[in-house]
Formats: structure tokens, sequence, C-alpha cells
């Protein structure tokens, strides 16, 4: 999909020609108000009269449609519910991305409501673009979807183009993720990637099986070798000049997951096509960086393997041995993003980066104990740190988890020096497997562990629930904008 042009305007809302206003709708001590920019009283008053005769609220994650009054040149307004309070920049985003959800088969729309600075003009821009994103059926012709946004209100340069790369790389995850897994696989995985990059100042390296095997990443093999679909490593630079700062991105790509030979129920089994947001995720984000041309190098390892069983597949009780020489007795096949980010994080550990970073759709105790909406959250304490204060300018939401030391015992193993998984214990899933993925991150030259933290995205990847905000029901591309924050690509000019 494209994102529709977007651009800010100075007129009245009443005087644009557009199919769609959207206004805000409060509601406080002082009953319903109009909040919208660059409105005139007859206007407003015209519209709190419509919007009390249908009944609206004003409350939030609400939208209501009603004709344009007279005096507007559009077809119709829709008043998006702000709540009671002043929103802010999070308020913002979900009501401008919660309306953009509930307009369909639209080709303009402008959006008045009231921003009091640049970030809450970025924040209402990013929700009107990514609440803007829609999933195209598979082989279908594209349909004629938003052609353009309009933003009443002093929107600089800056600001839209901040807001369009934020946007474009949810939109990128999106995409991804809600392929089929006979149309995505790691190949096409890679060759989808390398045709969003055709413009960009990115190197791309692909590391096939052969490669993979001659190399030691044996992770990577040993998840994908039951697979007719082989394994890749994908490794995305971004490299600016003078850069001072490198942040590693590590994400599991299981862009099929039927368990392996632990093979999952059917049940199970459906929606595995997720088991990649990880790899679409870093992906997209140091596409991202090298768009906006953040000042940070960014190298995104991403993981890509499908696990199948057949008589090539993995067995339990293997014995495999990672990058970094770490040998690892498989106990449950089922547990393999762990394996092929055991080799990704030791990858980008021998570059010596400022930070590492893995996302994951790794567990589901993740959902369990966190739902839909918070990643969990681990690693060590500045990087954990980091992300936490991202995620809260970007608006998302994170967990910080501990990786308690008493738990690592539970991977002990006579034949290797560590096992993937405990079978059949049900305690601290989430916590275990962070505490497996520790044991593969590098030493700096000081001899300390490398900063690093692990999210575990398993719940708010996907949204099985109704919408809320600028997130579907679906692939959501959560903590991709948390990530862009961290490498500093929301700023600048997009290419």
């Amino acid at each position: 999909m494209t994102l529709p042009e977007l651009t800010a305007s100075s007129l009245s809302p009443a005087e644009l020609d557009v199919d769609i206003v959207v206004v805000g709708l409060s509601t406080g001590e002082q009953g319903l108000a109009i909040e919208a920019a660059g409105l005139a009283t007859e206007h407003a008053e015209a519209l709190l009269d419509a919007a009390q005769r249908v009944e609206a609220d004003g409350e939030r994650n609400n939208t209501w449609r009603i004709p344009a009054p007279a005096g507007f040149s559009c077809t119709s307004v829709v008043f998006t519910g702000l709540g009671a309070h002043a929103p802010g920049s999070d308020g913002l985003r979900e009501a401008a991305g919660y309306a953009a959800q509930s307009m369909q088969k639209v080709a303009r729309v402008a959006y008045a409501l009231p921003t009091a600075s640049s970030a809450e003009v970025v924040a209402l821009c990013e929700g009107a673009l990514i609440g803007s994103h829609r999933i195209q059926k598979t082989h279908a012709e594209p349909e004629a979807g938003l052609q353009a946004i309009t933003v009443v209100g002093p929107a600089s340069p800056e600001d839209i183009a901040s807001a369009r790369v934020s946007a474009e790389a949810v939109w990128r995850v999106r995409d991804l993720v809600s392929l089929p897994p006979n149309v995505l696989h790691p190949q096409s995985f890679v060759e989808r990637v390398k045709a969003m990059a055709e413009s960009l100042a990115v190197s791309i390296e692909v590391l096939d099986e052969k490669e993979l095997r001659d190399q030691g990443y044996g992770g990577l093999t040993a998840v994908g070798q039951g697979s007719t679909n082989p394994p890749r490593m994908m490794i995305v630079r971004w490299s600016p000049p003078g850069a001072k700062k490198h942040i590693a991105l590590v994400g599991k790509g299981i862009t099929f997951d039927s368990g392996g030979l632990s093979l999952k129920p059917a049940n199970s089994m459906v929606g595995m096509k997720y088991d990649m947001t990880g790899a679409a995720v870093v992906s997209a984000v140091a596409l991202a960086s090298a768009a906006s041309a953040s000042p940070t190098a960014v190298t995104a390892w991403v993981c890509l393997a499908e696990n199948m069983p057949s008589g090539s597949a993995s067995r339990p009780n293997d014995v495999i041995t990672i990058k970094n020489g770490t040998t690892v007795e498989i106990l449950n096949t089922d547990a393999e993003g762990r394996l092929v980010l055991a080799d990704g994080l030791s990858a980008a550990s021998t570059e010596n980066p400022d930070l590492i970073i893995d996302v994951a759709t790794l567990t589901g105790a993740a959902r369990v104990a966190l739902g839909e909406r918070y990643a969990g959250l681990m690693g060590s304490d500045d990087a954990v740190s980091q992300v936490r204060e991202a995620a809260e300018s970007a608006g998302e939401l994170v967990w910080p988890m501990p990786l308690p030391e008493e738990l690592r015992s539970l991977l002990k193993t006579d034949v290797a020096d560590i096992a993937n998984a405990k079978p059949g214990n049900t305690l601290g899933g989430m916590l275990v497997a962070g505490l497996f993925l520790r044991e593969f991150i590098g030493k700096d030259p000081q001899g300390n562990r490398l900063p690093w933290a692990h999210l575990d995205i398993a719940g708010p990847a996907e949204n099985s629930s109704g919408p809320w905000g600028y997130t579907p029901k679906g692939p959501t591309g959560a903590l991709t904008r948390t990530l862009l924050e961290i490498v500093g690509a929301k700023a600048g000019s997009a290419k």
C-alpha cells in the first residue's frame, strides 16, 4: 500500500474541499464541547447542535458521522471523542487514529483537532496516517484507498516528514505480517525488504542455508532444516558518515511456526504466520533510519526460518552449536524462536554495538501475563531504562520484567551448555526465555556484558479484539515507533 499525501492547511475547516472533516468532541463538567482548530463560532455552534441531536457523548474510542451543516464545503463531518480531559499527544494520536479506522472508501479527509505543540502535531498526523492503513486481500487488485489527508493548523515540513517516516514503518510491518505463509517465507521476505529498500542508502547482506551452516549459525540451521523453504539471515545496515552510536536490532522471523516435531495443536497453529513480526519490525526500523537520515548507525539482524516437521527436522534431544560456540540441547522444537535469536544476538555482539535490542513474538506466557497491549521488557538496567523512556515518548506500552537467577537452573542439561526449554514447566515461561537469550549477549573489551534489551511482543503484535485508537484488529505494528524513538529515526526529511 502507498501512504496518502499529507499536507497542512491554514484555511477554516468549513472551507476545505474534502469528503470528510474530523473534529474533536470533548465531555466535561460543562457538558459537550466542540474541539476544533480554526473553526468560526457559528460553525462550532452548528456542529455542537448536530452532536447533541445524534446523542454523541464525546467518550474516547467513539465516533459519530453527520451530514455537513450549512456553510461547510465537505460532504460529512466526523466527531471523534476526546474524553473529559486535555488529550495531549497520546490522546490526539488515538482520537485521530480511531476516526481514520471508522471511515471507509473516502478519498480526501481533513483533521481539525486542536494542537498545542509540534509534538502534538506529529502525533495527530501519525494517528491519521496509521489509522488509515487497510489490509489488502491476497492476490486481489489493489483498491482505491485514501488519497489525501489535510491537517488544519501549523504543521511544519519537518512535522509532516517525521509523521510519514513513522507511519510508513508501521504500514510496512502490517503489510508484511498480514501476508499468508505460502506467500511469505524466508527468501520471499528477503525479496520484499530488498524491494522496499531500493531507493534507500542501506546495504543488505543475505546468508543462505549453506553459508549459515558453514559459518556456524547452528540455531537458524536447526530450526529451518525441516522445511523446503530454507532459512536466511538478512543483515540490513544503515551506516551514516560520522555516526557516534551503533544500535543492533535482532528480530525473530519465523515465517510459519508449526512447532516442528513438537507439533502444535491444530487450533494453536492458526495465526502462526504472525511469528515473524519481530523481523518485520527491525527491518522496517532499519529502513526508516535510512529514510530519515538518522545520525545513529543501525544494523538489523533478521533471523528468518520456517519451523516445520519432516524427516530432516530437528529432534528433541538434538544438540546444536550456536554462532558463539555455546552448545544447546533442544528439548522442545516449539521453543525455536530463542534458537534463531541466539544466533542473531551472538553475531550482533561481535560488532560491539552500543546497544542490542531483540524483538520477538517469543512466548505465549507473555500474553498470559500481560495481555495484548503490553510488551514484556527484560535485559540490563541501562538498556531497559532506554526502551522504557522511548516507549513512554511514543505512547506505547511496555512492562519491565525480572530475570530471576534462580530460574536459570531450569535450563541445565548434562549433555550441553544449556537446554532451550524445560518440558512440563509452566512457571515464568517469559522469564526463562529471557534468561536463555541473555546467555548469547557478548561482552565489551572490558569484560562487561553489552547493554541489551529483550522485547517479547507476543501480546501487542496482534490485536484479537476490536479496534481501538489507531490499533486495528489483526497485525498492529506495535513497538515499531518505540524503536524509531531509540534510533532517532523520527526527525528529518524522509527520502
